[in-house]
């Protein structure tokens, strides 16, 4: 007799969304197994608590990259959530479904059906838009939250400097005009971080059929010949194995869900050998097209009051503690980044190519018991940061031992492309000529070395291999496709060649998203919950 119906490896943004609708009837017993702890740290709840996780181990698995030639011999920070909400726990919260020929492209790429008119409707069916007057449209479970009534009035500069160089506004770049100038907007419900799990395991929790294990690191999928059948973990130091009757769901992320196939015989049977490995399904694309995005940012010294001025003195925090204790409200129901969107680097592209960030706040890292904490700046400031959209280059995800314990070995590959260092440049000038406008030269006291304003392309893109960092996005690493020959799991993401098992989460997109990957992450799971289910009748 299997213990359950469904096995989902990760409560992260995807397996708590898996979690409630695959439970929802009633008629299936789902388990949802968690390496990390239930994450019930106010700093999680608290929308700017995302400085206090950022470094948390209790709350981050802390990856890091290995070096890299091409970022001047330099490790990348990963951040990883290691708590029930995965990374979406201890994310910076910006809600970006993506550009609609990001989803076209999935279907060139071999996902069919997963075009833009299609997932369109997935997520009109999982939100619920929250307007800055309290208004609602929409019934889904996932609260998207309208702020533009909240930030900080320095933002106004951003906006005046978009205008002056004849860039376009919108109010919502989730909507039907999506490219320009925004406020951007944020997964919060009444001033609280309104991740995956707040939205779609909560309520999950409350049946009988569902149950959530935490602390449960997998070690592997167990296969009868090519059949997922059942999981083998170490639970509180015990060993466990759990059988799955109809489908073992992966749903560990970008970085951990390759590593947990290869640790169980799926994926390029030289490497698995190599660690000692017997081979169940020779599958090279595991831990392969790896994609991320590289940001950088631009620190300037103010000539009025930033968010540094409020979140910096003591009585600053004093007074916005209170403002959200009694109202939900103020600059700690927030997001860190407030203001940004879709820009074209050049009038003569097809559509937006860079992703800006404008923040009302600088800050430093500062040590703080045996972890840093991120502070403001004791002076005012802003940034000024970009991200190119869609990069190239492609990397890969691989198990460094046989250990279910190792951390992966992690290679972006950063970089790699012409085109990718072109679009470095171009982000990098595009700033440049917002610095440039009347509107941010008036708010500049001075530059906080290096000075993006006098860079030269070849200085730009110098720095940015110096100081630039991922974003936080890696997906691709069990890609979707049409065939063994090209991609991990099929467009029902199936894994090819395997029965009782896919993987569910941003491992799978075949293409990088244009802007920040939480929302779309949960987007492919509701969808692929309809097509479980679809095969369950």
């Amino acid at each position: 007799m299997a213990d359950y119906d469904y096995i989902i490896i990760g409560a992260g943004s995807a397996g708590c969304v898996l979690a409630e609708r695959l439970s929802a009837s009633g008629r299936h017993s789902v388990l949802v197994l968690e390496a990390g702890g239930r994450g019930r740290s106010p700093w999680i709840a608290l929308p700017l608590g995302y400085g206090k996780t950022y470094f948390d181990p209790a709350v981050n698995w802390k990856y890091k990259s290995e070096p890299e030639e091409a970022l001047a011999g330099r490790s990348g920070y990963w951040p990883r959530g290691k708590v029930v909400g995965g990374s979406g726990a201890i994310n910076a919260l910006v809600y970006a479904r993506g550009l609609p020929r990001d989803f076209d492209d999935w279907v060139s790429a071999g996902a069919t059906g997963w075009d833009w008119d299609t997932v369109r409707q997935t997520y009109e069916a999982m939100e619920t838009q929250v307007g800055a007057d309290g208004t609602r449209k929409g019934t889904g479970r996932l609260h998207v939250q309208d702020v533009a009534d909240q930030i900080h009035r320095a933002n106004r500069h951003f906006f005046a400097a978009a205008k002056e160089l004849g860039l376009p506004a919108t109010d919502n770049i989730n909507g039907a005009q999506n490219e320009g100038a925004a406020v951007y907007r944020i997964n919060t419900s009444r001033g609280r971080r309104m991740h995956s799990a707040r939205a779609f395991l909560a309520p999950a929790l409350k049946r009988p059929n569902v149950t959530l294990m935490t602390g449960a690191m997998v070690e592997r999928i167990v296969f009868e010949c090519t059949r997922a059948t059942a999981v083998t973990l170490r639970h509180k130091g015990k060993p466990l194995s759990l059988r799955a009757g109809r489908e073992i769901i992966l749903s560990a992320g970008a970085v951990t869900s390759p590593r947990i196939l290869q640790l169980s015989g799926v994926g390029p049977a030289d490497t698995l050998r190599q660690m000692g490995i017997t081979p169940v399904l020779h599958a090279p694309h595991v831990g392969g097209n790896l994609q991320d995005h590289l940001g950088i940012n631009y620190y300037f010294r103010a000539t009025e009051p930033t968010l540094n001025n409020v979140l910096r003195p003591f009585h600053g925090k004093v007074r916005a503690a209170l403002q959200y204790a009694l109202t939900r409200r103020g600059p700690l129901s927030l997001s860190v980044n407030q203001c940004g969107g879709y820009f074209r680097s050049s009038p003569d592209l097809a559509q937006p190519d860079q992703q800006l960030y404008f923040n009302p706040v600088t800050y430093s890292t500062a040590p703080a018991g045996k972890r840093s904490v991120v502070q403001p700046d004791p002076f005012p400031g802003f940034i000024i940061s970009f991200q190119p959209s869609r990069p190239t280059s492609r990397g890969r995800i691989d198990i460094r031992s046989a250990d279910p314990l190792a951390a992966p070995l992690i290679r972006p590959n950063s970089l790699s492309t012409d085109e990718d260092r072109s679009q470095v440049i171009a982000g990098a000038q595009l700033c440049q000529q917002l610095m440039n406008t009347s509107a941010l030269k008036g708010l500049v006291e001075q530059a906080m070395n290096p000075d993006l304003r006098r860079m030269t392309p070849d200085d730009i893109l110098a720095d940015f291999r110096e100081r630039c960092g991922t974003v936080f996005h890696p997906v691709g690493t069990c890609r979707m496709g049409a065939d063994a020959a090209s991609s991990v799991v099929c467009p029902k993401l199936k894994v090819h060649g395997l029965a009782g098992l896919r993987v569910v989460d941003a491992s799978t997109f075949p293409n990088i998203t244009s802007a920040n990957t939480n929302a779309p992450t949960m987007m492919l799971a509701h969808r692929a919950a309809d097509l479980i289910l679809e095969d369950a009748t």
